[in-house]
């Protein structure tokens, strides 16, 4: 029936002992396939004679092997070792055909022959023998297996174990626990004095007050402090116990204020601009009565923390921006069209599809209203305030983005890091429900983290020179989410994941006192998934520091930002506030307010407002990489982030195609230049006496940045074979639809916009 595919044995028998003594009985011996386990993993169930699908057109390709169910991953181990899936980026965790369970979306069983289906969850039952497993992946993969000469009752009690694990009923049964704990008391002799020795910067983790302490001098914000009222988390169960307050506010009059904030979230600094201006972030005042009185008392302080004393916006993004349901909703939607529904033939209809699951507009909406905050920041000189009910969720994003926007540090790869950690994760995003590890509340969960990463490739790739780190950066960060080993994305705040850990620490008898990076890490030791070489496809070849000329129109300048500030008095002096925002003071409010960065040659407008000077000046210079920047908002300009949504999709898969080429050629090129650089300082350095000659090879490889290493005289000038558009990625052995050339998405990915309706241009607002 199938052209690959082991000898069928001569009868069937479904005591799995049997069954693989006829099969040695009849073939040759073949290794035994064992499963590669992590400390403390073990194995709940297997099947043998299981065929995993490569291709729904043909089944040549498939791979026969043992699905495993662990306490950890489900994993399926080939027969044939010579796998024609592998994947340019090895994980040191997991196996090219594992996935973790808390990876796994849906648990689909289906039988053929009866034509039955049915989606498993916790402690189901299951009334028919499966003929196939289909699982859906929150990484975008999706999985098929077939049982065709598997026992039914074992491929039974395989697909009822996978769904069990894959629902736990507590945070503490996510393997995670289990592994750290056994980690770190295995990992004892390779410790120095208390900690596990890694090269480079350690990314802070802001669970004391010398890394706030620290990012206050670093942003010059002289007049505000380091608070410490919520240690123990005595006054906000969500905020870390440390927090950054204005330096006239008291504690006494924090403590006395909270009790009127949503959870008792108080204000709380993010980052100061250079001119003094500050950006804070806040929940709602819960008791509208006192509401004026409570907002002047903080608009107050923060004025008196500016230099010149200028005065505080307020922008309540809930009435902005889409909530948590509207960004799942349509994360699901684009997700169901790039990667579950088959490609139509009709270009329109694909691409239309697209617009309207709003994905792509809520990515804009996000970006906009952060580059509005950066105007009253950087353009009006005035500190700023995001409100949010609970401060959890869009506080995050639009605070991260602004920073992003303004700040070149967060830019860098250990900066950029430093920004989720204290915006998402010590800020107390509700990372267990977001990404709904426990699966016990959909309406909890929402792709903020993912819509938020978006945002910063779709800045990336606006300013490829601007960002130390790459795409594969950010995909690989999104993939950690749905690894359950380190403490960076299990927990809804500080405080459950303080008191988790101190449970954690006494259950694994772990020394009091000793650090929870030491423990249970943090994902930001990519050591622990990597090797240094895998590491290198994070460095960004063009990234540049600061210093650097810019080039315009083929003349190398030096840029120097002429400040300016962008007062609204010149269209008459508002009277009251709007949610924060003066009545009367446009800051792009008005539909199409930013058209004028689309125009070719920046002229003033009649009438301009002040924000869109201030963005017209931004765009009539040449960016600045290591300045401020502000991204192009036209649809034409916000793109489908095509290695995230498209890595798993075959019919997408350019060979020796896609951006990934331009990043093999930029890699050799500036591995090259740094040798050259270090041969130089080498014979600069050298004595007058015997100083050997400089090795021609440069630096050793495994210290050289880039994944490609510059390439000898010898070398063919073409691409590697295994340079795909998903790159380093391989969406071999994800289920594919039928292959249909000429479709929309080919057309797309050869460079075609996404052309919307003529409304929707004519209307469009950036």
């Amino acid at each position: 029936m199938f052209s690959l595919k082991p000898m069928k044995p001569t009868f069937k028998c479904y005591l799995p002992p049997v069954q693989t003594d006829v099969k040695k009985a009849i073939e040759p011996p073949i290794k035994k396939l064992e499963p590669k386990l992590l400390q403390g993993e073990i194995v709940v169930n297997e099947v043998n004679f299981v065929r995993k699908c490569i291709s729904a057109e043909s089944s040549q390709d498939d791979l026969w092997g043992k699905l495993i169910c662990t306490n950890f991953k489900v994993s399926f181990i080939p027969q044939d070792a010579s796998s024609k899936q592998k994947s340019q980026l090895s994980h040191l965790l997991l196996g090219e055909h594992d996935i973790p369970l808390t990876c796994l979306e849906q648990v689909v069983t289906v039988n053929d022959t009866k034509g039955k289906k049915k989606v498993l969850g916790s402690n189901q039952k299951l009334k028919f023998n499966p003929t196939e497993l289909i699982l859906y992946c929150k990484d975008l993969r999706i999985i098929r297996f077939c049982f065709d000469e598997a026992g039914p009752e074992s491929a039974k009690k395989v697909c009822l174990a996978i769904a069990h694990y894959s629902h736990p009923a507590d945070l503490q049964l996510l393997f995670g626990f289990e592994y750290q704990g056994r980690r770190y008391h295995e990992s004892k002799g390779k410790r120095v004095n208390g900690s596990t020795p890694q090269g480079g910067l350690r990314t802070p983790i802001f669970d004391r007050p010398s890394d706030w302490d620290r990012e206050i001098k670093r942003t010059g914000a002289s007049e505000w402090r380091v608070c410490s009222i919520n240690e123990s988390y005595a006054v906000s169960p969500s905020l870390p116990e440390f927090i950054v307050v204005p330096v006239s506010l008291a504690d006494q009059d924090l403590k006395q204020l909270s009790v009127f904030f949503t959870n008792q979230r108080i204000p709380s600094w993010c980052w100061n601009h250079p001119n003094g201006s500050a950006l804070v972030r806040m929940a709602s005042i819960s008791d509208p009565l006192h509401q004026r009185k409570i907002e002047q008392k903080i608009f107050t302080a923060i004025t008196k923390s500016h230099p010149q004393r200028s005065e505080v916006v307020k922008s309540d993004l809930d009435k902005i921006l889409p909530n948590i349901l509207d960004i799942q909703s349509s994360f699901v939607k684009v997700r169901q069209i790039c990667v579950i529904d088959p490609f139509e033939e009709s270009e329109e209809r694909w691409l239309t599809s697209i617009e309207n699951s709003r994905w792509l507009e809520y990515v804009r909406a996000f970006l906009k209203l952060s580059a509005e905050m950066v105007f009253q920041l950087d353009g009006k000189n005035v500190s700023v305030i995001l409100q949010e009910e609970e401060d959890r969720d869009l506080n995050c994003v639009v605070s991260s983005l602004v920073q992003l926007m303004l700040d070149p540090h967060y830019r860098s790869l250990i900066g950029f890091q430093c920004l989720v950690q204290k915006e998402w994760v010590m800020a107390g995003h509700r990372f267990l429900d977001r990404c709904n590890h426990l699966k016990k509340n959909d309406k909890e969960e929402s792709a903020l983290f993912m819509l938020f990463l978006d945002c910063v490739w779709q800045m990336m790739n606006q300013y490829p020179a601007a960002f130390e780190f790459t795409e594969t950066y950010l995909t690989v960060l999104s993939d950690s989410m749905w690894i359950p080993l380190f403490s960076t994305f299990l927990f809804n705040s500080p405080k459950q994941r303080a008191q988790h850990m101190m449970d954690f620490a006494k259950n694994k008898a772990i020394p009091q006192g000793e650090d929870q990076v030491v423990y249970f890490p943090p994902v930001w030791d990519w050591s622990q998934q990597f090797s240094t070489k895998d590491q290198t496809l994070f460095n960004n070849p063009m990234y540049v520091g600061k210093g650097v000329a810019c080039v315009q129109n083929g003349e190398v300048k030096t840029f120097r930002r002429t400040k300016k500030t962008y007062s609204s008095t010149l269209r008459g002096t508002p009277a009251s506030l709007r949610n924060g925002l003066k009545v009367g003071e446009e800051t792009l409010t008005r539909r199409g307010s930013l058209m004028s960065e689309l125009r070719s040659d920046y002229s003033p407008v009649k009438d301009e407002s002040p924000a869109e000077r201030f963005f017209r000046d931004c765009f009539s210079r040449p960016a600045d990489q290591q300045g401020l920047l502000i991204p192009l908002l036209a649809p034409s300009h916000v793109t489908l982030w095509k290695l995230y949504f498209l890595r798993w999709v075959p019919e997408a898969c350019i060979p020796k195609g896609g951006s990934s080429t331009a990043y093999h050629k930029l890699s050799q090129l500036v591995d090259e230049i740094e040798i050259l650089q270090n041969q130089l300082r080498q014979y600069k350095g050298r004595s007058p006496g015997n100083t050997p000659l400089p090795s021609p090879s440069g630096p050793l490889s495994d210290q050289r940045r880039m994944y490609f290493k510059a390439c000898s005289p010898h070398d063919p000038p073409t691409p590697p074979d295994f340079l795909t558009s998903s790159f380093p990625f391989t969406p071999m052995g994800n289920l594919c639809r039928r292959s249909v050339h000429g479709t929309p998405i080919s057309k797309f990915l050869n460079g075609a916009r996404i052309w919307l309706s003529t409304e929707t241009l004519a209307n469009d607002s950036l």
